[in-house]
C-alpha cells in the first residue's frame, strides 16, 4: 500500500539525490536492517488502561480509556495525531457504548519517533476493546462470547452514532461473530482440546472482533476525456502501487456506461496532468471510485441530451441502459459510441444547450465514512515440552459491504 515508511520524507532520500546531482552518476542506498530499527519511525508503543460501569448482565454503560503514548525522542508528522484523534474515531469499536472518554499524555523517550504505521490508532483501540470483553465475562462469570451478544450493535440499531468517530450506517455485527464462530466449529472445541490433551498437547481456541474507518479524505478526482478513437482516458488522483485502482476504476466506470472495459485507460502519477492526491488511508473505492461514479452520471446526462436531439424525442423520453440511449416505447436507439461521436463531430448537435465534447471532472467529498467490519478465530495446539505453536485453524467473517471486484478482496 501507500502507508507506513512510504509516506515520509526520510533524511537519507534527499542525502541521495544531492548526491547524485553533486557526482552526476546514479547513487543507490540500501538500508541496513538493523539501521531501520535505530532510525526509521516505527508504530505504536502505547500502555492503555481501559475501566468500564457495568450492569450485572455484563452490559456497558460508560468507558474510560487512560493512554500512555510513546512519542520517541522527536515528533514526527502524525504522532500526536494516532493515538489522539486517530484512536478515538473507532474508541467503542462494535459496541454500543453509550459514555466515553479518552485520556492520552505523550511520552518523550530515547528511542526512535512513533508515527502512522498500517492502522494508525484504530487497531490499538479494537484490541484494547476485546481485552476489556474479556475481563467482562471473567469478572462477571459468563461466557465471553455471550458478554459481546449483549454489547454488539445490533442491526436495529443502526444508524448507530458513536460518542465520537462518526455515525456507523451499515452492518451486522452480530451476524458476523455467529458466522465466524460456526466457520471455526467453536461448538465442537471442547472435543478437540481433549484430543489434544490425549497427545500431551495445550489447545486454545481465540476469536476478536474488529471495527475500521475508512474512506475520510478528499484529493483532487478524476478527469475524465472521452477520446475521438473511441477510448476513454481516465486522469484519477492519487496512485497505485499494487492495490488495483485501475482494475476497480476501469471496472465501475465500464459498469455504469456499458463500455468496453479494455478500451478504458486509467491514468496517475504525472503531476503535470493528473489531478493532486495522495495514496493510503483505505479510501481509494470510496472517494476516486465515487468520483468516476458521478461523472458517469454526468455522462449519461448530457448523453441523453445529445441522443434526444438526434433522435427528435424529449429528453424525459430518453432511457440508458446497457450502453444504449433508447427512447421509451420505440425501437429507435444509440449507441454510447455514436453519442461520443456526436459530441466530437458536432455538424448535428445541440449548440444551443451543450458545448461539443465529454470531458467531465468530479471532486467527491464523503458525507460519512465507511465501516468495514468483522470477526477473526484462531484455534492453536502448544507443544509444553518445546513451546511450539502450531496455528491449527483459522477462521474469518468480514463485512467490506459491496465487492466491487472479489479477486482483489481475496
Amino acid at each position: 500500500g501507500g502507508f507506513g515508511s512510504k509516506i515520509f520524507l526520510h533524511p537519507e532520500q534527499l542525502i541521495i539525490a544531492w548526491a547524485a546531482r553533486r557526482l552526476g552518476r546514479r547513487i543507490r542506498w540500501q538500508q541496513a536492517r538493523s539501521d531501520s530499527f535505530v532510525s526509521d519511525l516505527h508504530g505504536r508503543d502505547n500502555r492503555t488502561k481501559a475501566r468500564a460501569v457495568i450492569d450485572k448482565a455484563g452490559k456497558v454503560h460508560a468507558l474510560a480509556v487512560t493512554v500512555h503514548a510513546n512519542m520517541g525522542s522527536w515528533l514526527s508528522n502524525f504522532s500526536t495525531y494516532i493515538p489522539t484523534l486517530s484512536g478515538s474515531r473507532t474508541l467503542t469499536t462494535n459496541y454500543a457504548i453509550p459514555v466515553a472518554s479518552l485520556r492520552v499524555l505523550g511520552i518523550m523517550t530515547n528511542t526512535p519517533a512513533v508515527d502512522a504505521y498500517r492502522g494508525a490508532g484504530r487497531p490499538e483501540a479494537n484490541y484494547v476493546m476485546e481485552r476489556l470483553m474479556d475481563h467482562i465475562a471473567e469478572h462477571v462469570g459468563i461466557d465471553r462470547v455471550e458478554v459481546r451478544r449483549r454489547n454488539l450493535i445490533r442491526a436495529d440499531q443502526i444508524p448507530f452514532t458513536m460518542v465520537c468517530g462518526g455515525t456507523v450506517d451499515g452492518g451486522e455485527m452480530p451476524e458476523l461473530m455467529e458466522a465466524a464462530l460456526s466457520r471455526a466449529d467453536m461448538a465442537g472445541f471442547a472435543a478437540r482440546r481433549t484430543e489434544s490433551e490425549r497427545r500431551g498437547r495445550l489447545r486454545g481456541f481465540g476469536f476478536g472482533m474488529y471495527l475500521e474507518q475508512c474512506g475520510g479524505g478528499t484529493d483532487g478526482g478524476v478527469d475524465v476525456r472521452f477520446r475521438e478513437d473511441g477510448t476513454i482516458l481516465v486522469l484519477a488522483a492519487q496512485q497505485e502501487n499494487g492495490q488495483g485502482h485501475r482494475t476497480t476504476l476501469t471496472q465501475i466506470l465500464s459498469d455504469r456506461l456499458g463500455f468496453d472495459a479494455d478500451k478504458i485507460e486509467i491514468f496517475q502519477g504525472d503531476s503535470a496532468i493528473t489531478p493532486p492526491g495522495t495514496a493510503g488511508g483505505a479510501r481509494m473505492t470510496p472517494i476516486l471510485g465515487s468520483a468516476v461514479a458521478e461523472v458517469a452520471a454526468k455522462t449519461i446526462e448530457k448523453g441523453k441530451i445529445i441522443a434526444a436531439h438526434l433522435m427528435e424525442a424529449a429528453d424525459a423520453d430518453v432511457e440508458f441502459a446497457e450502453g444504449k440511449f433508447t427512447v421509451a416505447g420505440t425501437d429507435n436507439e444509440k449507441a454510447f459510441g455514436e453519442i461520443a461521436l456526436a459530441a466530437y463531430v458536432p455538424y448535428n448537435y445541440p449548440h444551443d444547450r451543450l458545448e461539443p465534447g465529454l470531458e467531465e471532472t468530479s471532486f467527491y467529498d464523503p458525507l460519512n465514512f465507511t465501516y468495514p467490519s468483522g470477526t477473526h478465530t484462531a484455534e492453536v495446539e502448544i507443544d509444553p515440552a518445546t513451546g511450539v505453536v502450531d496455528v491449527v485453524d483459522w477462521a474469518c467473517c468480514d463485512d467490506f459491504g459491496n465487492l466491487i471486484n472479489p479477486m482483489i478482496v481475496e
